[in-house]
C-alpha cells in the first residue's frame, strides 16, 4: 500500500475542516474591538487562505504589518473550494458594507466580483492582486512572475546535472502559464541542449490543482520517474507535495514558489533539497495600497512589480545559489536593462 506522506494527510484533514466550517458559514479571522475612527483592512483571500504557506501567506503577511504600524483593525474571509461567482461577489461587499477600507482581493479569480463590487461602493478603495480591474477605486496589484521564474530557469539549468529538469503548474491557466515560459526560457538560454518536462495538475475553470499535494507529489514522482532532477512547482498548496517527493530523491532539488517555502514550518524538514524559491512579493504590494489609503492618497490603476523593483526575487535560504549567485546575478542585470526580454508564454 502506499504511504500516505504526512504533508498530504494533514492537508487533508485541515480540508474537512475547513469544508465542515464553512457549511456553517463564511471562514473568517478577525480582530477584536472596534474603535471608532481607527482604520479598518478587509482582506479576502483566495483558497487556502492563510496558513497556504506560498501565496495568501504572502497577502497575510503585507495586511500584519499594515496593522501592526497602523493600529487597524482586520478581517479576513477565505474562498472555499467550488464556489460560485456570487459567492466572491458577497464575501467583498460584506467587507465594504462592514466598512473596511480598503478591500483586498487575493487572486485573479476575484476580478469579475472586484469589478461588479468596486463599481458599487465607489468611495471604498479596492486592492485586487493578480489581474487588472476596471473599476476606477482598484489598486490592480501585478507581478512580472516571468522574470522570476526566468532566473529560476537559470539556477535549474545551472544545478541539473544532465539537464532534465521540471515544471509543474497549478493550474492550465495564463497566469500559471507566464511561470512555465520565463522558467523554460531560462534553462534554455543557460543550457540549449536541456529538456523541461511541463504538467499542470487541472485546467479551466477546475482550480483544484492550487490545493491538492498528492496531486503535487504524484505529478513530481513521474517526473523524477523520467530523469528529473530539478523541479519547480508553482502550484500553490499543491507545491507542498512536490517538494515533499523531491526530497525523497537523492541529488534532486525542489524550487519553491510566492513564499520562501525553506523557510515555512511545516516544509522545514526540507529545506536542504529546496535549492530556492521565486518568491512575489505580494506583502509589499498589500502593504503598498493600505498606506496610501491612511495617508489620504489611495493608490489606483495597474502596479506592476517587477524583478528591477525587487517585486520579483529568488531567495537565498541556505546559501544552494552561492556557486551560481554570478551568473544569476549577471541574468538579472542583462533582464532590468532589457537585454533579455523574458517571455510570457511559451
Amino acid at each position: 500500500m502506499r504511504r500516505v506522506s504526512k504533508i498530504t494527510a494533514a492537508c487533508t484533514v485541515t480540508a474537512a475542516l475547513a469544508l465542515t466550517a464553512s457549511a456553517c458559514g463564511e471562514s473568517s479571522t478577525e480582530s477584536s474591538g472596534s474603535d471608532k475612527g481607527k482604520m479598518k483592512i478587509g482582506m479576502a483571500y483566495d483558497v487556502g487562505g492563510r496558513g497556504d504557506n506560498s501565496f495568501n501567506d504572502s497577502a497575510a503577511r503585507g495586511l500584519d504589518k499594515a496593522k501592526s504600524e497602523f493600529g487597524a483593525e482586520t478581517k479576513e474571509l477565505t474562498a472555499k473550494t467550488g464556489e460560485t461567482p456570487a459567492d466572491r461577489e458577497q464575501r467583498l461587499e460584506s467587507l465594504a458594507e462592514g466598512g473596511y477600507n480598503p478591500v483586498v482581493a487575493v487572486g485573479f479569480a476575484y476580478k469579475d466580483a472586484v469589478d461588479k463590487i468596486a463599481a458599487k461602493y465607489p468611495k471604498v478603495n479596492f486592492g485586487l492582486v493578480d489581474s487588472v480591474a476596471s473599476a476606477k477605486n482598484v489598486d490592480s496589484i501585478v507581478f512580472t512572475e516571468e522574470q522570476g521564474s526566468y532566473l529560476a530557469g537559470v539556477a535549474a539549468a545551472l544545478k541539473s546535472k544532465d539537464g532534465q529538469v521540471g515544471f509543474i503548474g497549478g493550474v492550465d491557466l495564463p497566469l500559471i502559464k507566464k511561470f512555465a515560459a520565463g522558467f523554460q526560457q531560462g534553462v534554455e538560454d543557460t543550457n540549449p541542449k536541456a529538456k523541461v518536462q511541463v504538467q499542470y495538475l487541472s485546467t479551466g475553470s477546475d482550480l483544484s490543482g492550487f490545493g491538492s499535494p498528492d496531486k503535487g507529489s504524484a505529478a513530481a514522482k513521474g517526473m523524477l520517474d523520467k530523469g528529473a532532477d530539478v523541479i519547480f512547482a508553482a502550484a500553490g498548496g499543491s507545491g507542498a507535495g512536490s517538494i515533499e517527493a523531491v526530497a525523497g530523491k537523492k541529488g534532486a532539488w525542489s524550487i519553491g514558489v510566492d513564499s520562501d517555502q525553506a523557510l515555512d514550518p511545516s516544509l522545514a524538514k526540507y529545506k536542504d533539497t529546496i535549492m530556492t524559491s521565486v518568491v512575489k512579493n505580494v506583502d509589499g504590494g498589500v502593504y503598498d495600497l493600505v498606506k496610501s489609503v491612511k495617508d489620504g492618497k489611495p493608490l489606483a490603476g495597474t502596479q506592476t512589480y517587477t524583478l528591477a523593483k525587487d517585486g520579483v526575487s529568488l531567495t537565498t535560504t541556505g546559501d544552494h545559489l552561492k556557486d551560481i549567485q554570478a551568473k544569476l546575478d549577471e541574468a538579472k542585470k542583462k533582464i532590468a536593462d532589457g537585454t533579455i526580454k523574458v517571455k510570457t508564454t511559451t
